[in-house]
C-alpha cells in the first residue's frame, strides 16, 4: 500500500525551508499536500510555486494558537476528498541562540509555544480521528540538538529534548491504535532558521531536500527515530 500518494498531508511552517522542501518532496510522490505558515505572504509564493508539482494548498497558521491550529487542520480536512487528514507533519519551529542569560523571557516563552506547545496542540487535534479510523501518521521534526545538547543552544536543545522525549511516548502509547508517530532529528540544516549561527567542522549543514527526503523515507517505512 503506497503510504504517500493520494493522502492528505498537513504541513506545518512549510513557507519555506525544510517544510517547503517536504511538501515538494510529497507533491512529487502524488501526496494531497496543504500547508500552513504565519508569514502569509511567503506562503501565498510558496503555494504558487509549489502548485506546478501537484495538488497544494495554504492557509495561515499560528501553531501557539488551538483555535488557529484547529480552524487549518479543518480545511485541510475539507481540501481532501476523504475528509480526514492521513498525515501531519509538525514542522514549525524556532531557533534561539546565544548565552543563556541573555536571551529574553519573551524569547523564552515564544521558543516553547512554537516547539513544544505547538507540536502537542497538533497531536492533540489529529489523534482523534486517527485513533478512530485505526491509521494515520504524525511526523515531529525535532533535532540533534534533541538529543546532545550543545553550550549556546540551551533554550532550543532544551524544547527539541521534549520533542524527543513526547514523540517517543506517544509511538508506544499509540501503536497499538494503529498510529504511527515518528521524530526525525535534522543536524544543522542549511535553512533561515540558523541565520547568524555557525556550524563547527563536525556540523556541516545538510539540505532541507535531505531532511524532506527522510520525511518521505519514514512514511514509506515507518519507524520511531529517524537521524
Amino acid at each position: 500500500m503506497d503510504n504517500v500518494r493520494g493522502r492528505t498531508i498537513a504541513i506545518t511552517g512549510a513557507a519555506r525551508g525544510i517544510g517547503h522542501a517536504t511538501a515538494k518532496a510529497l507533491l512529487a510522490r502524488g501526496a494531497r499536500v496543504v500547508i500552513g505558515d504565519r508569514d502569509v505572504t511567503v506562503l501565498e509564493s510558496a503555494v504558487t510555486e509549489l502548485s506546478k508539482f501537484g495538488q497544494v494548498t495554504g492557509y495561515p497558521l499560528d501553531v501557539t494558537d488551538q483555535e488557529s491550529f484547529a480552524t487549518f487542520l479543518d480545511k485541510a480536512r475539507a481540501d481532501g476528498s476523504a475528509g480526514h487528514i492521513d498525515v501531519l507533519i509538525n514542522n514549525a519551529g524556532v531557533m534561539p541562540v546565544g548565552p543563556f542569560l541573555e536571551q529574553s523571557e519573551q524569547a523564552i516563552r515564544s521558543s516553547i509555544e512554537v516547539n513544544v506547545w505547538g507540536v502537542l496542540t497538533g497531536c492533540r487535534l489529529v489523534l482523534p480521528e486517527m485513533v478512530k479510523r485505526r491509521r494515520g501518521h504524525i511526523i515531529n521534526i525535532a533535532s540533534m540538538a534533541g538529543m546532545v545538547a550543545v553550550p549556546g543552544q540551551v533554550v532550543y536543545a532544551g524544547t527539541k529534548f521534549a520533542v524527543v522525549g513526547l514523540s517517543t511516548a506517544l509511538a508506544d502509547e499509540f501503536a497499538p491504535q494503529g498510529v504511527e508517530v515518528t521524530v526525525i532529528l535534522p543536524t544543522f540544516t542549511n535553512t533561515e532558521l540558523i541565520a547568524g549561527t555557525k556550524a563547527t567542522g563536525a556540523q556541516k549543514p545538510v539540505q532541507p531536500e535531505d531532511i524532506a527526503a527522510a520525511v518521505v523515507k519514514a512514511l514509506d517505512k515507518p519507524k520511531t527515530h529517524v537521524s
